[in-house]
Formats: C-alpha cells, sequence, structure tokens
C-alpha cells in the first residue's frame, strides 16, 4: 500500500474518532446543546434585523435577541411548567385522600351501557366489572404517581436543571454571534457538491423551523382551547389536562381528542348530554380545525412530507429521544427522503447523459485527378 493511501485512511479514522468522542461529551448535555442549536436557528433573523439598526454593535444586538426569546419562549415555558407540577401535585393527592376516585367514573359509565354492550364484554371476558374497575383505578394511580415522581425529581435534581439550562443560554449567545460563519465552515467541510450541500442544508433549515414553530403554535393553540373548554365544563384539573392535550396535538389527527373523547364519552354516559355533544361540538369543529388548518399550512406545505410519515416519524422519535423527538423525528425523515431524492436524480441525470464523445467522422481525401472523392 503506498504511504499516501495510508496517511489518507490513517486522518479519515481519526477524524471519525474524534468525532464521536466529541459528540460522546456532549451527550449528557445534548438536550441543551439541541435547543441552544434550535432556539438560534429560530432568533438568528430576529438578531439580524436588530443588527442592521445597529451595525457596529454585534454584541448588543446578540444580547437583545437574547433577552427577546427569555420573554417569548423560555419564561412562559418556565411557568407552565411549575403550573403543571403544582397541578399534577394536587391531583394526586386528591387521588390519594379519595376525593378523586376514577372507579366511580368508570362504574357510572358501565352503569349506563346497555345490556346488549354487557354481554358483548362478557363474551371477551371483561364482564367482571370490580376486577376491570381496580385494574383501571390501579393503573391510573400509578401513572399519576409516576408523573408525580418525575416532577419531584425535577425539582430534586435542580442543580443539573440549572447547570443545562445555563449551557444552553451561554451556547445559544454564541450561536446567534457566530452562528452565520460556524454554518458556512460546516458547509464548506462537507464532502459534496455545492448544489446537494445547498439543498440538504436548505432542506435542513426548512424542515427544523417548519416543525418547531408549527407544531409548537398548534400545541399551544389546541391545549389553551381544550384547557378552556375543560375549565367551562367543571372539570378538575384543567391546567393539567390543557397541557397534556398540548403535548399529545404532536401527534397529527389524533392527539388532542386522546383527553377531551373519554370526557366527552363520560358526559354522555352519565346523562349530562348538553355537556358531551358540546365538548364534541368543540373539540371536532374548533380544536380539530386548528389541527386541520394551522397543521398544513405551517408543518406540511413546508416540509412536504405526508401527514402520515410526519405521524410515523413523531411518534418514533419521541420513542427514541423522548420530547426532542418531535424536532428529531420529522427532521431525520425528510433528511431521508431528501438524501434519496438526491440519489435518484443523480443516477436519472447520469443514465441520460452519453457515454462517451461521439467520434467524428474521417476527412474524405480527395481524387488528385479529377477532385472528386475517391470511389469506394
Amino acid at each position: 500500500m503506498k504511504s499516501s493511501q495510508l496517511e489518507q485512511k490513517t486522518f479519515l479514522w481519526l477524524l471519525v474518532a474524534v468525532t464521536v468522542a466529541f459528540f460522546c461529551i456532549l451527550f449528557p448535555f445534548y438536550g441543551a446543546v439541541f435547543w441552544a442549536a434550535i432556539l438560534a436557528l429560530l432568533f438568528a433573523p430576529m438578531r439580524r434585523w436588530i443588527l442592521r439598526r445597529m451595525p457596529k454593535r454585534r454584541n448588543l444586538a446578540t444580547f437583545a435577541t437574547l433577552g427577546i426569546c427569555l420573554v417569548i419562549v423560555i419564561l412562559p415555558v418556565a411557568l407552565i411548567m411549575v403550573s403543571l407540577v403544582q397541578e399534577v401535585t394536587l391531583v394526586v393527592q386528591r387521588v390519594q385522600s379519595g376525593e378523586l376516585n376514577f372507579g366511580t367514573y368508570f362504574r357510572d359509565i358501565m352503569g349506563s351501557m346497555p345490556h346488549w354492550v354487557t354481554e358483548l364484554l362478557n363474551r371477551f371476558g371483561i364482564g367482571d366489572m370490580n376486577a376491570v374497575q381496580a385494574k383501571i383505578t390501579t393503573a391510573l394511580t400509578q401513572g399519576a404517581q409516576v408523573i408525580t415522581s418525575r416532577a419531584f425529581n425535577i425539582g430534586q435534581n435542580t442543580f443539573e436543571f440549572l447547570v443545562s439550562f445555563f449551557i444552553m443560554l451561554y451556547l445559544l449567545y454564541f450561536l446567534l454571534r457566530d452562528g452565520a460563519q460556524l454554518s458556512a465552515r460546516i458547509k464548506d467541510a462537507i464532502p459534496l457538491n455545492m448544489e446537494h450541500k445547498q439543498q440538504l442544508l436548505g432542506k435542513f433549515t426548512t424542515v427544523i423551523k417548519a416543525t418547531v414553530k408549527g407544531n409548537i403554535i398548534v400545541a399551544m393553540t389546541q391545549g389553551l382551547l381544550g384547557g378552556i373548554a375543560l375549565w367551562f365544563l367543571g372539570i378538575h384539573g384543567a391546567v393539567l389536562w390543557g397541557t397534556l392535550m398540548a403535548f399529545l396535538s404532536l401527534l397529527p389527527a389524533i392527539g388532542a381528542g386522546l383527553v377531551w373523547g373519554p370526557i366527552a364519552i363520560y358526559f354522555l354516559a352519565i346523562g349530562a348530554t348538553g355537556k358531551g355533544i358540546g365538548l364534541i361540538f368543540w373539540g371536532v369543529v374548533v380544536i380539530g380545525l386548528v389541527d386541520n388548518i394551522l397543521r398544513p399550512l405551517l408543518v406540511g406545505k413546508d416540509t412536504k412530507m405526508p401527514d402520515y410519515v410526519v405521524l410515523i416519524s413523531t411518534l418514533g422519535g419521541m420513542a427514541l429521544f423522548g420530547l426532542n423527538g418531535f424536532v428529531i423525528g420529522p427532521v431525520i425523515a425528510a433528511m431521508f427522503m431528501a438524501v434519496w431524492g438526491l440519489f435518484a436524480s443523480s443516477r436519472h441525470a447520469a443514465a441520460q447523459e452519453p457515454a462517451g464523445p461521439v467520434p467524428l467522422p474521417a476527412p474524405v481525401a480527395a481524387d488528385s485527378r479529377q477532385g472528386l472523392p475517391p470511389a469506394l
């Protein structure tokens, strides 16, 4: 093997090794790094707008953008999380004291069912209402306790949370200030031709912006509308259920209905027909209209991905990466489609090109006696 080839392969292995090691170092705080990059990407246009009005004050423009980001995004999210922890704690206390008994609700629903439904349940082996009620009550209680323990763990790990928070703010400042130069260096380092790099990076940026802005706007709107409806109907824990609807609305088409649907069924089962029909109307028409209009407008239109791809990639991303997966999943799916699209177009273009240059015909020698081409 030649020395130059050995050096090149050694250098490539060294490049892979140090890259993997670097990502391993960042992994404990990957959430902070990830959201710092996302927020920098979203607020970069605002920073450029501020910088045009104070062109000689780069640091001040960055600090101003960081302050706007804190007011618009970070502080409201922190307040919502504090309210959510308080609401979950209150619900668990009511469950433990017996004031809130899910078994009673289940008994009311089963008692209002027709006889043929009860017989059908008996055929499937779930006709023992007491056993089913006990299992559902236990499962719901355990689920509430798990949520509460997670909430208390967040409080106990305050130091770790604060460290991650300040790492995110620190990185966000420098990514806002130097993000353009860093992006240009990354683009130059990618070993692809310029056209492919521009298409892939453009797709990456578009999908992140559309996914984050679109999904967050849809989630906040559906959670707010659902929480208001449940509060108006007198449901305890409206903040908790509204927040849960906001998180579940990250799943297209089916999200918020997983919360308001069972509540509407309960109202219909206990005879509160007006509340049940009103909640169904509100959920289908108002909350559903938000999903059917805003999501395609803010997410699907820019990402140019079918709804089923968005749904599957969101579910898979959240299963692998937790809450961050609602961004990571669609981004991976979009990059998968973009890379395969470029590969297919490149193969098609290569197939259309001729195999080699077409040879020109040799010049024909003239007959010296008659001035005519020689006879064949």
